[in-house]
């Protein structure tokens, strides 16, 4: 069930503003299953109150689409759980109490998984975050320590102007599954990684939503930290270095960035290189430190869903200098490598699936690896959760809802939906008109024709009567606008769910 949860928080990743993932979904924590309960772990009060708010709905649904339309979610907090075990355990044996998230687990009669266990792979970079199990233990100890009240921190503010981000643990060369879709990508990346540049000491990894590109470019952060070779690794994205910098900038600590990204790093590691779209100071300052970088010869990976020369409003020299090394590009997988990875996940989740199984999910989930492993978990999940036995019917019960929205949605659909929603026509979707009411309906449909279409965004731009640099940039506007929780993102959410429920009409 861990890995199910999990899975479910790649998905909402992926429907969630990034700050908003980052400061409410990610720091939860699976804490046990019991019949058709599933106990998560909050941060502390607040977080939960905002989870509870605001996300629960959304969490239910996930685990829904996964096939667990009847599953109960309960959320829990180490200073409930803490208050609880000391009122039941003897004096001076505190229950949980100490031995952070592992402790709490074990109370719970979860097992911790070796995702909680050290390892050399769980290297973490320097100034990087504490994990959410330290933190957990930590709010247990406090309350050890003192019962007077404490300032209260909101889950997740530290991220945005620390070094970067955790590794994953499992995203190592050894943890991915090669094939003809990504053979490339993986023996540059793995070269750079060993030192051996040929000439080049920068890679642009391009691939879709789920094909591996974040995979791949931590794989070589592991790999510096794993073998020695350095510990400055910064993994970041594109947002993460802008609000970085603007944060700098506001406080007078501007050489302090400069100094940290410009001789304090070894690696560096920047995703959704679309984000920077119209960061003009942005742009000038990263372009200045892959200058230093590259001149030092220090390794640089990028990744994004575009290349650098279609993304609107980036300055050439940033573009060139993002290109200075390999464009590597990672497609979909086929079916033999989807079947691989399919029993390599089914191994680390250590349940044996038939191999008709395996092909009839390999053969639905074709999209990208997060849908496979989505799929996947599920089966395995709702195997051992309602003690049935793994087989085809189980696997369509569970893919049901996946495939029925997968085979449903087409950029026809999508615009049905959006002129229904915004009391608006389909001439006017593909209008010139560049009026408000127009243009919000049209930046959105266009974003979730992206999203559940398998059309290149170039067809998508054509079904519009838009150019591809124009369909790119109302992707981009609705990204940026989902950023401010609001009506926007409200709207957005509410479109998601039709979709994913298959009421789309």
């Amino acid at each position: 069930m861990e890995s199910l949860w999990n899975n479910v928080k790649l998905k909402m990743k992926d429907s969630l503003p990034d700050h908003s993932f980052r400061m409410w979904i990610q720091p939860i924590e699976f804490l046990a299953s019991e019949n058709s309960v599933i106990t998560l772990l909050c941060p502390n009060t607040f977080s939960r109150k905002r989870v509870k708010d605001n996300y629960i709905q959304g969490i239910i649904n996930e685990f829904s689409t996964l096939g667990f339309a009847d599953l109960q979610i309960e959320l829990e907090t180490p200073e409930n759980i803490c208050h609880n075990s000391s009122k039941d355990s003897p004096k001076g044996k505190g229950g949980a109490t100490g031995d952070g998230l592992s402790g709490l687990k074990k109370k719970f009669g979860a097992t911790t998984g070796s995702s909680q266990k050290g390892s050399t792979s769980d290297s973490l970079n320097k100034g990087l975050l504490l994990s959410d199990a330290k933190s957990s233990g930590a709010c247990l100890n406090a309350r050890k320590r003192s019962s007077a009240p404490k300032q209260l921190t909101l889950p997740g503010l530290n991220l945005m102007f620390d070094s970067g981000r955790i590794l994953k643990k499992n995203y190592t060369f050894d943890q991915f599954v090669v094939g003809d879709n990504n053979d490339f990508a993986y023996s540059a990346s793995l070269s750079l990684a060993q030192g051996a540049r040929n000439g080049n000491s920068a890679i642009y990894l391009l691939a879709g939503t789920g094909l591996g590109k974040s995979h791949l470019s931590q794989a070589v952060g592991h790999h510096a930290m794993n073998q020695g070779i350095t510990d400055k690794v910064f993994y970041v994205t594109a947002e993460d270095f802008t609000n970085e910098m603007v944060y700098c900038l506001k406080n007078n600590t501007i050489n302090n960035f400069k100094e940290k990204y410009r001789r304090k790093c070894d690696v560096l590691i920047l995703e959704d290189v679309h984000f920077l779209s119209g960061k003009d100071a942005t742009q000038k300052e990263l372009a200045m430190t892959l200058d230093y970088l590259l001149d030092a010869e220090k390794r640089l990976i990028f990744s994004g869903c575009y290349l650098p020369g279609e993304i609107p409003k980036m300055n050439e020299q940033l573009k060139s200098r993002l290109t200075m090394g390999l464009v590597t590009k990672m497609d979909a997988p086929d079916f033999s490598t989807r079947v691989k990875i399919l029993k390599k996940k089914s191994k680390e989740y250590g349940c044996k699936i038939p191999n008709d199984v395996t092909d009839y999910i390999a053969q639905e989930l074709c999209d990208n690896v997060r849908q496979l492993e989505s799929g996947l978990a599920g089966v395995a999940a709702k195997a051992s959760l309602m003690g049935e036995m793994l087989n085809i019917d189980l696997a369509r019960s569970v893919l049901q809802n996946i495939t029925k929205t997968k085979q449903a949605i087409t950029v026809d659909v999508i615009k049905k939906l959006v002129c229904s929603e915004f009391g608006v026509t389909e001439q006017d979707l593909v209008s010139p008109s560049r009026k408000k009411k127009h243009v919000h309906p049209r930046q959105l449909a266009i974003y979730l024709a992206r999203k559940y279409t398998d059309q290149p965004l170039k067809k998508i731009g054509k079904s519009f009567n838009r150019y591809h640099a124009t369909a790119i940039y109302s992707i981009n506007a609705v990204e940026k606008a989902m950023k401010k929780q609001g009506p926007y993102s409200e709207q957005l959410n509410y479109l998601y769910n039709k979709i994913e429920s298959g009421k789309i009409i």
